[in-house]
């Protein structure tokens, strides 16, 4: 760089010291107006500028920008570009590469960088808007959203944390589902005491613990016994070490596919045909164990009452030997047990 603003890496270097005058005990990083001899603009891909509340990638114009990097034509192709919204002839725009959203109040919300964005089932995330909202969640320390592939085929997004003693994951769960659309919610919250760091000091993102890899407390409403069968199906689809009664198969990142992987592993494992609308109309754990009990339950019943017309055409010397082939009490069921 010759002069004015250059690369930020994963930081905002160029963007801050091109506005002024955010709130101190603001949590949403807002990083204020545009100074003097400063223009900014929040550009979508095509060029053109976003409306309120939308995000776009910081474009920064004025006295202040540099006429490229030193020795890097290519690098300053990419990153300074003509500003077509000047009448000055010559004017350039820095794309900085960070993502920006207008407030109505005219200040600029950060909301992450535009190399880092994902694309998950069709969507285009950007974690870093992600991990804004989790900042502001009671409790949170740091956060960091990741796009993890731990499965092929499988991308799942997981947060991971540092936070407070007694931080609450299901309210941060919530907090975060009143501000973002399904999609870009988390399927996994990984607390961590600390951040892994590289030899540099920086978060080694390589070193993030898979989300089945890390121990988790003991729920705190226990699994019953035919909650804990159903949930062993659970654990290895959406990949987590542990799930409490009150889960949301959707909230804890199941999706339609796997969804119907874990109705062909009821079936396989209870001997029943669990019907995939089940798994919507009763999403949490608790909800879908008493829901396969029903189905099982209504199964023997009706073996049962099948028996009993059967033998009622039967001499006693057949009913008894029908009998000994009769299918077990639902008392042996293994999900009443």
């Amino acid at each position: 760089m010759l002069n004015g603003y250059g690369p930020t890496e994963t930081t905002t270097f160029a963007t801050t010291h091109a506005v002024t005058g955010a709130p101190h005990e603001a949590r949403a990083i807002p990083i204020g107006r545009p100074i003097g001899n400063t223009q900014v603009y929040l550009l979508d891909p095509l060029g053109q500028p976003v409306p309120v509340g939308v995000p776009g990638e910081i474009h920064i114009g004025g006295d202040g920008v540099a006429r490229g990097y030193l020795n890097l034509p290519q690098h300053s192709a990419e990153r300074f570009i003509a500003d077509p919204f000047s009448a000055q002839p010559g004017a350039r725009l820095y794309r900085s590469g960070d993502l920006g959203k207008w407030r109505a109040d005219g200040s600029i919300e950060f909301a992450g960088r535009n190399d880092f964005q994902v694309k998950i089932r069709g969507y285009r995330i950007e974690p870093g808007e992600i991990e804004a909202r989790l900042a502001a969640c009671a409790g949170v320390r740091e956060a960091l959203v990741l796009a993890r592939e731990d499965s092929p085929g499988d991308k799942r997004l997981v947060a991971y944390l540092t936070a407070a003693d007694g931080f609450d994951v299901a309210a941060a769960r919530e907090a975060l589902r009143a501000q973002l659309p399904a999609y870009m919610l988390p399927a996994a919250f990984v607390v961590l005491p600390r951040w892994p760091l590289n030899a540099n000091g920086k978060v080694d993102r390589h070193a993030l613990p898979d989300p089945a890899d890390v121990a988790v407390d003991t729920p705190a409403a226990p699994l019953s016994a035919e909650q804990e069968t159903l949930a062993q199906l659970w654990r290895p689809l959406l990949r987590l070490a542990g799930v409490g009664p009150g889960d949301s198969f959707f909230d804890v990142g199941g999706n339609s596919l796997l969804a119907t992987r874990l109705v062909a592993r009821i079936g396989q494992h209870y001997a029943i045909d669990f019907p995939l609308r089940a798994v919507f109309d009763a999403p949490r754990l608790a909800q879908m164990a008493d829901a396969i009990a029903l189905q099982l339950a209504s199964q023997h019943a009706d073996a049962l009452d099948e028996l009993l017309k059967q033998l009622d055409n039967l001499s006693d010397e057949q009913a008894s030997a029908q009998l000994q082939h009769a299918p077990a009490p639902v008392g042996d069921s293994p999900i009443l047990g």
